[in-house]
């Protein structure tokens, strides 16, 4: 496929004619003063080929006949001039202090920047992190101020733990909502990166009060790319990226392991890990058409995606497909927006275990053997040992299926009519959307399986969920000049309604591994009653009614207040409606003021107040589920029983939030930059407390209990360091920090932990199932690693930990435990550089977070040599390795400061010189790299901050279960950290 693409590249570069050429040159200046503009943009219209004026504002350029000039500077609206028969043409640009042009995206509208009074950030298409993006949120990674996006590890299937200023709720949904082109909890999966205009974010509560009952973790606003009236416009955009292993645990080779007393030598010299991973590779391709023809624009695209990831079975395909159409009528009184989306991703999962039994399997170990003998036992030709906790690595990944497909589509339609004929600035809209997910997952797990398949003579699971959201809105807006007021009004009415059907299987005993999870009734299990069959189904539904109140003073003072009222389903009987209301204002003081050197000075304040709904439906009902069967009357009766107890009282949480910031621009609008403080309060946590029984049937309740204090202080600068004829820099970084306290965990006769004191995050097995990592304390910080102190080493190898009680021995209790680290940090930053040089650019960004901890739960298991260590597993061999440790217990030792700086991407790029009448519009080859360097000092896989435990067979929990209250944990079926390099190509006609 590729030659045949540089073939017709060819082909076209050859074919183009040249238009005839002229030189023009002249002299830009600020319009205000008269004085000269160095480093402005002159570009020819249409093309790429442009320069940049000189120290004295001149410029030179050689343009086509026909050719439009297009001046711009940062500051400054850009001008045009059509070139005609001229060779001399001067620029005056109009100062653009306050960057009136620049419209941000908000809940239900948009307003000018200047008119902002409250936390939001803007990121565009062309600020968007760059290299192989396969999830929309990458494209946001580090580039937000208090927008914390994480994933730990490589995983192609891996989803990303999103946090925007901290921690705010732990029974609720922690991500912020997601708005896709006006469609409320919008699937990103939806959407394909490069199909994306435009993402801001509303950090603080006055600007996600909008959206009521689910803005309480912040609010993503998503805006796809449209056509405009022109050309019809073609853009190809490809690449082919290859990913390697960056970093895993440090263990024993064979040569080592041999040396330890104890070891057991099976003869071989395996590289567990080579044997789990391959090169990854991933190809990219994206092919868009847009443009329009009198009241019609349109934009169509296709998205294809095929990514093999490093571990041996991982990887996906993925097709996406979208088209945009915008219609106006009556006079452009009405616009018509349609926009549909459909994607189908078929995704190997793989095991994660393959990497975590890897690091640990004995290294004298081979990965085949044809016959039981000397200690090892043939599985399917693979070799497996009978000791606890342990498969094998290579037959985890190559015997067993774990694969599943997702079909999207997202359609929506909205109609907008201006009846500013019958009165003067009156709009109403009307928008419908509809959301279709599903979801097929399947597992098999072969008739020699040891994993997960061991006495099941073949084991399947198989599994579908489909998910539906529908969402109607109409709004009404209404905007007046008097005199030097402007106001703008709005009120609106939503209505939606989500739908949730799912089913499964699971059974084993086949006759041939043939049959797979496709074919679950040839499973003996079901006919003998061992087969589990299950199938759900929820609904719950949304209704609110919003209105909003902007006021601009003579673009000096600016006031905004708005209210939402909205009731939920999920919500018991007697709390089903709450009011969200928020004010903000700001005043532009350099208005009032003349301050040297500074060009803009807003300060601006806000209150809002937000919530969040549970998780779940139906958690304020007294509900009846199956408990298991038994025997009666010669036959196995089901039996069934309270899974939980009613709750009419359960309303949703409450977030009140209080954000100071100050918006400004320096040094001839070359430095810009937004400073927040803010201060949050979540109250009425939902969580699920212990109950007696009786008089409850069940022995847990969802209530309204708890409270959360947030602060934080965050910075956004940007700077055009400099700019030359053919060389700039500009350069940007944001800075953040935060903190959350638990105020309380209680709430009258309720508690959510003894004595206002929670333990969670069992370490699980091998040994250490009751030993929990973390702890919760009302009056402290969340994120407590919890444990004791090591100070030594007894002569039989077992760690010594300190007396902390000061009794005179250590007693293994609370009273000899203390924090050894925080699992969440104190700062989190991104510092961003672009560079162009004539017709090359270079963009790097780092990204880093300090003040975190890791516990490094491979260390604590096998970072020495107790002889069931030894006797059934390797040795981690990290920097901290103490041979004279012979006991495996999880203590102070093992938990690391995992301060961090990554270079997350460096691009550099060449746009080929288009002149004017080439078929060709534009022309650029870049190469980039993801994760080329890492400076830390943890001796873990990733030290990415953990902003969650996630449950898995590590700890007894169920896969995908995640503890917002045990942040800091790296489990060991961590996936394994990549690099990445890539080649691509941006082609428009």
């Amino acid at each position: 496929m590729k030659k045949y693409l540089l073939l017709g590249l060819s082909l076209i570069l050859s074919a183009t004619l040249w238009a005839q050429e002229r030189t023009v040159t002249g002299t830009v200046t600020d319009a205000e003063t008269g004085e000269a503009v160095p480093g402005a943009n002159v570009v020819e219209k249409g093309t790429t080929n442009g320069t940049i004026t000189d120290f004295n504002g001149q410029y030179k350029l050689a343009v086509g006949d026909g050719a439009t000039l297009v001046f711009s500077f940062v500051g400054y609206a850009s001008s045009e001039a059509v070139v005609g028969s001229r060779g001399v043409i001067d620029a005056a640009l109009d100062l653009d202090v306050q960057s009136l042009s620049e419209v941000v995206v908000v809940g239900y509208g948009t307003q000018d920047k200047k008119e902002i009074t409250s936390s939001v950030a803007s990121i565009s298409s062309e600020d968007f992190n760059r290299g192989t993006v396969n999830d929309p949120v990458q494209l946001l990674q580090g580039k937000v101020a208090g927008l914390n996006i994480t994933k730990a590890g490589g995983d192609p299937n891996g989803g990303f733990n999103i946090r925007l200023r901290g921690i705010s709720t732990v029974g609720a949904n922690a991500s912020p909502l997601v708005v896709i082109d006006g469609v409320i909890g919008g699937s990103l999966s939806t959407v394909d990166p490069n199909d994306i205009a435009s993402i801001d974010i509303l950090k603080d509560g006055s600007a996600a009060a909008i959206y009521g009952t689910r803005g309480s973790s912040g609010v993503i606003l998503v805006t796809t790319k449209t056509g405009s009236k022109g050309k019809m416009q073609v853009d190809y955009n490809g690449s082919y990226a290859v990913e390697s292993i960056y970093n895993t645990i440090d263990f024993m080779t064979a040569d080592e392991y041999r040396e330890v007393a104890g070891a057991q030598d099976f003869g071989s010299d395996t590289d567990w890990m080579d044997e789990v991973t391959q090169l990854g590779q991933a190809q990219v391709h994206n092919l868009s058409l847009s443009g329009g023809t009198g009241q019609t624009s349109y934009r169509i695209s296709m998205n294809y995606r095929d990514t093999e990831g490093i571990g041996v079975g991982t990887g996906f395909s993925q097709l996406n497909g979208r088209v945009n159409i915008t219609q106006r009528a009556l006079n452009d009184r009405a616009k018509i927006t349609v926009g549909v989306s459909s994607t189908t991703k078929e995704a190997n999962y793989g095991f994660a275990e393959s990497f975590r039994y890897a690091v640990v399997a004995n290294p004298t170990m081979p990965v085949n053997i044809a016959a039981n003998g000397g200690g090892l036992t043939a599985q399917g030709g693979y070799a497996q040992r009978d000791i606890f906790d342990f498969f094998n690595p290579v037959a985890i990944a190559e015997q067993n299926v774990n694969e599943g497909v997702d079909h999207r589509i997202l359609a929506s339609v909205k109609a907008e009519y201006d009846f500013s004929d019958l009165v003067d600035g009156l709009s109403a809209s009307v928008f419908y959307s509809r959301q279709e997910e599903n979801d097929l997952r399947g597992e098999y797990y072969s008739k020699t399986s040891k994993f997960r398949g061991a006495g099941r003579n073949g084991f399947a699971r198989k599994s579908n969920e489909r998910r539906t959201n529908q969402l109607f809105e109409s709004t009404v807006n209404y905007n007046k000049d008097v005199s030097d007021l402007n106001i703008a009004l709005l009120g609106g009415y939503s209505y939606q309604e989500f739908f949730t059907e799912g089913s499964g299987m699971e059974g084993g005993d086949f006759l041939t591994d043939a049959f797979g999870y496709n074919n679950m009734g040839a499973a003996l299990d079901f006919a003998n009653g061992l087969g589990n069959l299950w199938s759900y189904a929820n609904s719950y539904k949304l209704i609110g009614f919003f209105g909003r109140l902007n006021l601009n003073y003579d673009n000096t003072y600016f006031l905004s207040a708005s209210a939402r009222y909205e009731g939920s389903s999920r919500f018991g009987i007697n709390n089903r409606w709450g009011i969200f209301p928020a004010v903000s204002a700001g005043v532009n003081i350099t208005n009032l003021v003349e301050i040297p050197t500074v060009n803009s000075l807003k300060l601006r304040g806000s209150f809002g107040r937000t919530g969040n709904i549970p998780g779940q439906s139906y958690l304020s009902l007294q509900r009846y589920g199956p408990q298991g069967n038994f025997f009666y009357n010669g036959e196995y009766v089901p039996s069934f029983g309270p899974v939980s107890n009613p709750n009419p009282d359960l309303s949703w949480e409450t977030k009140d939030e209080i954000d100071v910031g100050i918006d400004f621009t320096l040094l001839d609008n070359k430095l810009s930059g937004t400073v927040d403080w803010y201060t949050r309060t979540t109250t009425d946590m939902i969580l699920s407390v212990n109950v007696p029984v009786p008089p409850n049937l069940f022995g847990q309740t969802w209530v309204n209990i708890g409270e959360f204090a947030n602060s934080g202080l965050e910075i956004a600068l940007n700077y055009q360091a400099i700019v030359t004829n053919d060389f700039t820099w500009s350069t940007g970084v944001n800075f953040s920090t935060f903190k959350t306290e638990v105020v309380s965990l209680t709430s009258g006769d309720l508690s959510f932990g003894e004595g206002g004191v929670l333990y969670r995050a069992n370490m699980g097995a091998p040994g250490q199932n009751d030993t929990e990592l973390v702890r919760v304390k009302e009056g402290e910080e969340l994120g407590q690693l919890w444990g004791p102190v090591q100070i030594g080493v007894d002569e039989d190898g077992t760690p010594r930990f300190a007396d902390l009680s000061g009794d005179g021995s250590y007693c293994n209790c609370d009273d000899d435990r203390t924090v050894l680290g925080s699992g969440l940090p104190d700062a989190t930053f991104g510092f961003n550089n672009s560079f162009t040089y004539k017709n090359f650019d270079l963009n790097v960004f780092i990204r880093g977070a300090v003040g975190h901890d890791l516990l490094n739960s491979y260390r604590g298991f096998y970072e020495n040599t107790e002889s069931t260590t030894v006797g059934n597993y390797n040795v981690v061999k990290t920097k901290y390795y103490d041979p004279s440790v012979k006991k495996a217990s999880v203590n102070s030792v093992h938990v690391e400061s995992a301060d961090y700086v990554k270079i997350d991407n460096a691009t550099i790029g060449y746009n080929f010189p288009m002149q004017s009448g080439s078929a060709v519009r534009k022309l650029r080859l870049f190469a980039s790299v993801q994760n080329p360097f890492v400076l830390t000092n943890y001796s873990g896989v990733d030290p990415e901050v953990r902003y969650e435990d996630r449950n898995d067979s590590d700890n007894g929990g169920r896969p995908g279960d995640a503890d917002t209250l045990s942040p800091g944990i790296e489990r060991r079926s961590t996936y394994f950290t990549t690099r990445t390099f890539t080649l691509g190509l941006n082609l428009g006609f």
